[in-house]
């Protein structure tokens, strides 16, 4: 713990020409006594830092005691800061040593450029989770991330429904959608065919063991590009029923908010002309009836179900309701 510490003092002084001790102990978290003795512990060990007294006084790095990486511009500076994904890093169990590296990158800039931190940090933010959610970090995500990482092959236990599946796995890449982890992996005994890999979510992994041995890891493999196809062919294989319904001009509009985006732009662009009251008709391609309820109810009055029958019943019910609670409607 300590060792760690006096690394990171060093550092944050060669990242800045000088630094009193309340901004390292703010930094590192301690107090200003453990930050005099710190400092005094690596003077010992040969690195020198410097304590001017005084109230203006502070803490530096002389003889030259730091690195340079000469050769980035300004705009590839602030885009390495702008790699790290905080809350990611975080659930992976990556926060300090994603910290580290980037005191070490700051640390070897050239001093027009130590400020680049601070303005990409200034300029970009990414909060992965969807709005009005509480994301919760699977509780395996740092097992998993480590296996990733280090290329070693798992034997997990996962559940699907009521039952539960153990499975040997090469974790190639983890992805975050949304606030929800998953893996990306193949699975040996398919053999390097395409479909040998496969896709999990990492919350619902009840085990994961970690094994002695690495596998031999496909060069070829492309995790975003993947990822994409992948989340292509799964939105369109969930979608196995068809609702034909009427949509007003707003429905329309809003239709794309209410269903799979792309779904909704083809339903529209294949649907015939408009009617008198510029409604059109459409055939929906959704997941279920269920969830076809639930998805077309945001749009209100401004759709109305044709088929099937039975979800246009649901409507009906939901309208009669609806009625029944808020009364006639004043003239």
């Amino acid at each position: 713990m300590r060792a760690a510490r006096l690394i990171k003092m060093v550092l944050l002084l060669q990242s800045r020409p000088s630094m009193t001790a309340a901004e390292l102990a703010r930094e590192l978290e301690v107090s200003e006594r453990t930050v005099t003795r710190d400092a005094s512990a690596l003077s010992e060990a040969g690195v020198p830092v410097y304590a001017d007294r005084g109230r203006a006084g502070g803490y530096r790095l002389i003889g030259g005691y730091r690195t340079r990486l000469t050769g980035l511009a300004r705009s590839e500076a602030e885009a390495l800061f702008l790699s790290g994904v905080p809350g990611a890093l975080r659930e992976m169990g990556l926060e300090d040593a994603a910290s580290a590296a980037r005191l070490k990158v700051s640390a070897a800039l050239l001093p027009s450029l130590r400020d680049a931190p601070r303005t990409a940090a200034q300029r970009f933010h990414l909060d992965a989770p969807a709005w009005f959610q509480e994301p919760e970090t699977p509780a395996l995500l740092p097992a998993v991330a480590d296996a990733v990482w280090d290329d070693r092959t798992v034997t997990a236990r996962y559940r699907r429904g009521r039952t539960e599946a153990e499975r040997l796995l090469e974790p190639y890449g983890l992805v975050l959608k949304a606030g929800v982890w998953y893996l990306c992996a193949r699975v040996p005994e398919q053999g390097r065919e395409p479909d040998a890999f496969r896709v999990y979510r990492v919350d619902r992994f009840t085990a994961v063991t970690a094994l002695d041995d690495r596998f031999a890891r496909d060069e070829e493999f492309d995790l975003p590009r993947f990822w994409e196809e992948r989340a292509v062919e799964f939105a369109r294989s969930i979608l196995r029923a068809e609702v034909v319904a009427r949509l007003t001009p707003e429905g329309i509009r809003r239709l794309q908010y209410a269903l799979d985006p792309e779904s909704a732009r083809e339903a529209l662009a294949a649907a015939g002309d408009a009617d008198e009251r510029g409604r059109v008709t459409v055939t929906l391609p959704v997941e279920s009836e269920e969830v076809a309820h639930a998805q077309l109810t945001a749009l209100g009055p401004e759709v109305e179900v044709l088929a099937p029958q039975s979800l246009r019943e649901r409507f009906a019910r939901d309208a009669a309701r609806l009625a029944e609670l808020y009364g006639p409607y004043p003239s």
